[in-house]
């Protein structure tokens, strides 16, 4: 077996996440975002030829859920709505995506409403 010792082995399958990835997600469920590039099928869109334009560079959507692929490189399942395009919902990972808007966590606003009519309603009694 022929083994170069100048080229360099890259273990991104073992490896704790993609060098591109921030280690916290950049965008969250409902975040409102732009696609920063043309998307194209690698070959993991069965109905379309490899290479097809998938979705347009500067293409608005809603990131619907976010997951992995190999461990390592998250992927965010953004839906596209009303767009002249093969399919409606594509993955991007997280350099192909630009924030439209700040990340609301409606959990956390829903929490801090309640607290504060809770106060609001001690004070009455």
């Amino acid at each position: 077996m022929v083994v170069d010792k100048d080229i360099v082995l890259h273990d991104n399958v073992s490896a704790k996440l993609s060098s591109r990835d921030a280690d916290e997600p950049k965008y969250h469920k409902g975040q409102k975002v732009e696609l920063l590039t043309d998307v194209v099928n690698d070959g993991t869109y069965p109905h379309s030829p490899i290479g097809t334009l998938m979705m347009k560079k500067g293409s608005v959507g809603y990131i619907k859920t976010m997951g992995e692929f190999l461990q390592v490189i998250r992927i965010y399942e953004v839906h596209f709505f009303g767009v002249d395009a093969p399919v409606e919902i594509v993955g991007c990972r997280e350099h192909e995506l630009e924030a439209l808007e700040e990340y609301e966590d409606e959990m956390e606003l829903e929490r801090s409403y309640l607290k504060a009519h809770r106060e609001r309603m001690s004070r009455q009694s």
